[in-house]
């Protein structure tokens, strides 16, 4: 799910792409750390995001296991596009992980701009939805497209869809940003359980989120 959508992302992102480039060519250096976790903390090295979880969240720079069996892709050492980090809640499975990808040469971003990238991806979004989660999705709701305050991302935009599988509520959504020279990506999954908290446990992870460029 996640290939498919970076890979629906991505021609929008270079559309109207053309003319002068407004950045030298970026390649990632897959050879250095993500970053390293100490306790509820990730601090990122291989670009300069930091973000931290309340218990019992995990921080991880490896792909969770459960997350295949959830329909996810599992990711190669050959992939352009390397997820950096993951939070995940281990009892309810609720989940995020984040990518960080060289923007192309020629693209000018704006707020506008973003918002329509990010919800470009909602029409495939649901169609791959309902092809993973097969005859016991319902209730399918689709949220507005609105800006999103990340510390230190000039310009992003959060989508979400919200379905029952299973009698649990489910929420799905996706975060794009751009930031000079990178994209950002961020895709997460709420489990809404009786009596459970990830819904302000996610906003406290976003609250937390911080990337500072480097100089």
């Amino acid at each position: 799910m996640k290939k498919i959508l970076m890979l629906v992302i991505l021609p929008v992102f270079l559309f109207g792409c053309a003319g002068i480039p407004v950045r030298p060519a970026l390649q990632e250096n897959i050879g250095v750390s993500p970053g390293k976790v100490e306790g509820n903390r990730f601090t990122g090295i291989r670009y300069s995001f930091n973000v931290s979880v309340p218990s019992p969240w995990v921080l991880t720079a490896e792909f969770p296991d459960f997350l295949e069996q959830m329909g996810y892709d599992r990711p190669f050492s050959t992939d352009k596009e390397q997820t950096e980090f993951y939070a995940y809640h281990p009892e309810t499975k609720s989940h995020m992980d984040i990518d960080f990808t060289p923007a192309g040469r020629y693209f000018r971003c704006d707020q506008k701009r973003i918002e329509f990238i990010t919800d470009s991806v909602t029409k495939n979004f649901i169609s791959d939805l309902e092809k993973e989660r097969g005859k016991g999705l319902a209730n399918i709701q689709v949220g507005p497209t609105v800006p999103f305050s990340l510390k230190g991302i000039p310009y992003a935009a959060k989508k979400g869809v919200t379905y029952t599988v299973k009698d649990l509520k489910h929420e799905q959504g996706w975060i794009y940003g751009f930031v000079e020279p990178y994209q950002l990506f961020i895709l997460y999954t709420i489990v809404e359980k009786e009596g459970g908290k990830d819904r302000d446990d996610l906003k406290k992870i976003l609250e937390s989120f911080e990337f500072i460029p480097k100089k």
